[in-house]
């Protein structure tokens, strides 16, 4: 089940999406401000945040960019009444999944939410893939003739040397 952090000043917002939420099986945790979202994303887990854009202490965008330059790898879906299309492209920049206008479509974010979580997943899977394909060459034997060789590449490995 996906941990899903809901991070709006607005009560009655951060409740429905709750709601709606909870009871398409996701876990949900709220916050009423950037500051507590923060605390919340580095204690927990969470698979996904829907975050309001204007808030008090600590607004979206910042919350954004700290968790972007934190490391954390985790989508993010902006939510915002004063949206504009300038605020929507530096929210993607920034690297959110998605914009969303408030009032929100209860429909638009359940969608966005499928969509996010899946694509969460798919790029975990293919990192976890490509470290598998990585370590999945070996030359095998041990004859004279295979030891110089891995000997070489030893040698030759670490530099920006062209070998034919």
């Amino acid at each position: 089940m996906a941990k899903i952090l809901v991070v709006d000043d607005e009560k009655s917002i951060r409740d429905a999406l709750a709601d709606i939420l909870t009871e398409e099986k996701y876990e949900v945790l709220t916050a009423e401000d950037g500051e507590d979202g923060w605390n919340k994303l580095q204690a927990e887990k969470i698979d996904l945040v829907l975050c309001d854009i204007k808030m008090p202490k600590m607004d979206g965008m910042e919350l954004l960019g700290k968790v972007s330059d934190d490391g954390l790898d985790v989508p993010f879906v902006m939510i915002s009444a004063h949206g504009t299309i300038d605020t929507a492209v530096d929210a993607t920049k920034k690297g959110a999944y998605d914009f969303i206008q408030k009032p929100p479509d209860l429909n638009r974010i359940l969608l966005t939410v499928r969509h996010a979580l899946e694509n969460s997943q798919l790029s975990t899977e293919t990192k976890v893939l490509r470290k598998k394909v990585s370590k999945g060459y070996e030359i095998i034997g041990e004859s004279k003739s295979i030891q110089e060789v891995k000997s070489t590449i030893e040698k030759v490995a670490p530099t920006d040397a062209r070998v034919l």
